[in-house]
């Protein structure tokens, strides 16, 4: 983990930082009052950054790579919520306003690199900025009814629906998830999942 201020790649990071969904609104004022707090982690494949049940809680941006939100019960059983990549983010917000233990954990599903800072801090800078905080839960609530969808997907389409609609709603993504990850997001086996995408009807 390394400061932005001191990272060799900081100004390549401040470029990507420009395009993330929550933070291109930000003037550079802002930019230079938000800098200081960010970290940035580089993790591997499987890396955890956010474990189940915590109630230290950061903001990711991510910068590179393709991280997933996961819950576990208590035997393990793993479901898969959802997938961001570059230019997108993750959070807990939701449970550290209710003041709960993380619902969800967030994991590497590729090499990825996030720029991070604690959840209170990220709170307390959007507090002195309405609009960037009018954007913020827009996002995250953005994201909630994208996993709603999700899973009423997986109750009320077939196999090859599943496919299709992930597909037709993320197809920057389709090819750059291992086909494991994918085919157990949406509740399929490896290979029923490579039928169907070379079958020629998705």
């Amino acid at each position: 983990m390394t400061l932005l201020a001191n990272h060799p790649e900081k100004n390549v990071i401040r470029l990507q930082l420009r395009r993330n969904v929550v933070l291109k609104g930000l003037d550079e004022a802002d930019r230079e009052e938000l800098e200081p707090h960010l970290v940035i982690v580089d993790g591997h494949k499987g890396d955890f950054l956010l474990h189940q049940g915590v109630r230290e809680m950061e903001q990711y941006f991510i910068l590179d790579g393709i991280l997933k939100r996961v819950v576990a019960n208590k035997e393990g059983k793993e479901m898969i919520l959802r997938f961001a990549a570059e230019d997108d983010m993750e959070t807990s917000y939701a449970a550290w306003r209710l003041g709960t233990p993380t619902p969800y954990g967030i994991v590497c599903v590729t090499k990825a690199r996030v720029a991070c800072m604690p959840l209170k801090e990220w709170a307390a800078f959007l507090e002195r900025r309405l609009p960037a905080k009018q954007e913020f839960e827009y996002a995250v609530m953005r994201v909630m009814s994208e996993i709603m969808a999700h899973v009423i997907t997986l109750h009320l389409l077939d196999a090859p629906g599943r496919v299709h609609r992930f597909l037709r709603k993320h197809p920057q993504l389709a090819d750059r998830i291992p086909q494991k990850e994918l085919a157990s997001y949406l509740n399929l086996s490896a290979e029923t999942l490579s039928r169907l995408r070379h079958s020629g009807k998705i």
